[in-house]
């Protein structure tokens, strides 16, 4: 059993880590700061250290020194993230944002014991050397990730043929764009082609171009020189430069000044860039990936993004459904959230109800995947028995969102259970709700009668209303 050590002045996080990893059969020791690690624990027996970039003392880089090759992964939140790119130059094997997803998390743990177990016999790398990326080796094809390498849930015709364009483009140098709704999971993606990329051992740094005020975002991404701007008082690398080697992921593109367009151009052109204040250029090597929901081609039509810069971007074009084309894939992803949420809470018996499986199924998901990871969270924590019910999950379906012949299905279903007659085979789908509505209103609720038919009471409604179906009286107050 793989023994893990982490080093975490937080009590609360260390604690949820150490469970965390523990459910997940592996052996693990904790300190609260690096002197304390020191006298406690022989630091290069583990087989991994986890550590927060900032302790009490020492930081958690003096582990890598300490660690005399164990490798060690660095916890860092998303503000010092060029401090965690420098900590990886200073020989991290990788370095995870806080607060970590727990599937990132066991991700990152599994791949580097596997990477150190597989890696042969050799003397440790030199500190001031990088030595390898988190976002950065292709998943065991033996490990439970979904897709094998890819590492994406979903087997759709759709998800099919975008793994195949990612197989495809991954081991080019090629820029990319991925488009697709917000949610879809487009950074899913980007991480996809980096790790099946020959770029796979230097980082691939993510930044989201809309979460980072316009005045600062040339700064961040090229860096400045000292006194280029009021409170510049030292020289500072940008994330381009951090990212010298292996992948700069750009999300939500759309929302990059049209200065900081010029300045990028200059990167994918040249392959070069400029600090801001500085008359030297230096030479980078990037792969450039990049994602949006927005149409840049008509943004660049309305000059709000650079023409040439969309021509250098769609040099490959992957296009990601949105996941209400993906069919019985989205149920799929939501039976992987609530393993996940199983995982947390300790909760081995939570299930979908069979009316939230097909309000899952039928549900049109604006928000994508996002929303439906944010809807089974809050399902599982509303959840006061076993079963979780479609009205947890806090979602309307919507008579169009459901197939015809499924709604009729359900319908017919419902009347050979019944004492009534059978309809007659030539009913439109409209006469027959009509006529299925009539003829059970008076002994069943609202509720019941929209069981009945397989949709919402809001949809039974709305349809009333279209069709001119007056709720009789007595059924109108059973139901309130």
């Amino acid at each position: 059993m793989p023994h893990i050590l982490i080093v975490e002045d937080e009590t609360i996080i260390r604690s949820a880590l150490r469970r965390l990893l523990e459910r997940n059969q592996y052996q693990v020791s904790e300190a609260g700061s690096v002197q304390e690690a020191q006298e406690r624990f022989s630091i290069a027996t583990f087989d991994l250290i986890v550590s927060d970039l900032r302790l009490p003392g020492a930081p958690g880089t003096e582990l890598i020194k300490l660690g005399q090759g164990t490798p060690v992964l660095i916890m860092t939140s998303y503000a010092s993230l060029r401090s965690a790119v420098d900590s990886m130059k200073m020989g991290a094997v990788d370095y995870i944002a806080k607060p970590f997803d727990h599937d990132e998390m066991l991700q990152a743990v599994a791949r580097i014991l596997r990477d150190r177990q597989n890696a042969p016999a050799a003397a440790p790398a030199p500190a001031a050397e990088p030595r390898s990326s988190g976002k950065a080796a292709t998943a065991d094809k033996a490990s439970p990730a979904a897709n094998g390498e890819i590492g994406i849930i979903g087997s759709c015709p759709p998800m099919q043929d975008m793994y195949s364009k990612i197989r495809k483009v991954a081991p080019t140098d090629s820029n990319v764009l991925i488009q697709g709704e917000s949610g879809t999971g487009k950074e899913l993606v980007a991480r996809a082609l980096h790790n099946l990329s020959r770029r796979a051992k230097a980082p691939m740094i993510s930044v989201n171009c809309a979460a980072i005020p316009e005045t600062l975002i040339e700064s961040e991404l090229f860096g400045h020189e000292k006194g280029a701007f009021t409170g510049a008082s030292a020289g500072r690398a940008g994330l381009v430069e951090a990212a010298d080697g292996g992948t700069l992921f750009l999300d939500e593109i759309g929302e990059l000044p049209l200065e900081a367009q010029a300045r990028l151009l200059r990167v994918l052109q040249e392959g070069e860039i400029r600090r801001v204040g500085s008359v030297q250029s230096q030479k980078v090597d990037v792969r450039l990936i990049a994602a949006t929901h927005r149409d840049l081609k008509n943004l660049a039509k309305a000059g709000q993004f650079r023409e040439d810069l969309y021509y250098r971007l769609h040099v490959i074009a992957l296009k990601l459904p949105a996941l209400r084309e993906r069919g019985s894939d989205v149920n799929e992803i939501a039976a992987a959230f609530l393993a996940r949420q199983r995982a947390r809470i300790g909760r081995d018996d939570l299930h979908f109800s069979a009316e939230a499986e097909q309000a899952i199924r039928h549900y049109s998901w604006p928000g994508n995947v996002r929303e439906l990871e944010n809807a089974v969270e809050r399902a599982v924590i509303l959840s006061e028995s076993a079963e979780i019910s479609a009205d947890l999950l806090g979602i309307d379906i919507e008579l169009s969102d459901l197939e015809e012949d499924e709604i009729l299905d359900h319908a017919l279903a419902a009347s050979a259970n019944s004492a009534s007659h059978e309809p007659t085979e030539d009913l439109s789908l409209e006469d027959y709700f009509q006529h299925f509505v009539l003829e059970h209103q008076d002994h069943m609720t609202e509720t019941e009668l929209a069981r009945k038919l397989g949709v919402s009471r809001k949809c039974l409604w709305e349809r009333r209303q279209r069709l001119g179906i007056p709720r009789r009286k007595s059924n109108a107050t059973s139901d309130n």
